[in-house]
């Protein structure tokens, strides 16, 4: 899967215009929320958010700049996942999921070092990932996949717990990590 097929899975899951008043993120497209979009250069009406500019603005905001490209050459899914679960929770979450998934793994350091979890996926969290997949291989993979969903799946309860109005979107989002 190439970065292309990451953003082109995203939008058909993320869908059209959406004005729900239960949403914090307010008015999306293409889950492009209204204030991204202005953060992005778009002054445009959101019903009326080009397919395209949505596609820029995912590539630079949720694959360039939180270093997602990065992670695709060492492994397409993981990279995957974390765009997905950055849209829809923020890069910084996403990849603090992978820094506590990549620790939790790392048998209390013998197979690699602890690396920070600053929700950046850096030079480090990157050491980490390849030297857990060479340690690991595709099982291994298949099971960070486990875990960074079910990171994301709780994270998904607090949520709820935290504001009942999200009860609204549990079912859905659980369509991510399902």
């Amino acid at each position: 899967m190439n970065i292309e097929d990451i953003i082109e899975s995203v939008l058909k899951a993320e869908g059209g215009y959406v004005n729900d008043p239960n949403d914090t993120g307010g008015e999306t497209m293409y889950g492009i929320t209204k204030a991204t979009a202005r953060a992005n250069s778009y002054t445009g009406a959101m019903r009326d958010l080009p397919r395209a500019t949505a596609k820029q603005i995912y590539h630079r905001r949720y694959v360039v700049q939180p270093g997602f490209d990065k992670i695709g050459a060492i492994s397409p899914a993981i990279a995957a996942e974390l765009v997905d679960t950055g849209v829809n929770m923020g890069p910084a979450t996403a990849s603090r999921f992978l820094q506590r998934a990549l620790n939790a793994l790392n048998r209390r350091g013998a197979d690699y070092a602890d690396i920070g979890v600053d929700g950046i996926a850096g030079e480090g969290t990157r050491r980490a990932l390849k030297a857990f997949i060479d340690k690991r291989g595709i099982e291994g993979e298949r099971r960070l996949m486990a875990l960074l969903n079910a990171l994301q799946g709780s994270r998904y309860v607090e949520l709820c717990e935290g504001r009942q109005a999200n009860e609204t979107f549990m079912y859905g989002w659980l369509a991510r990590v399902a």
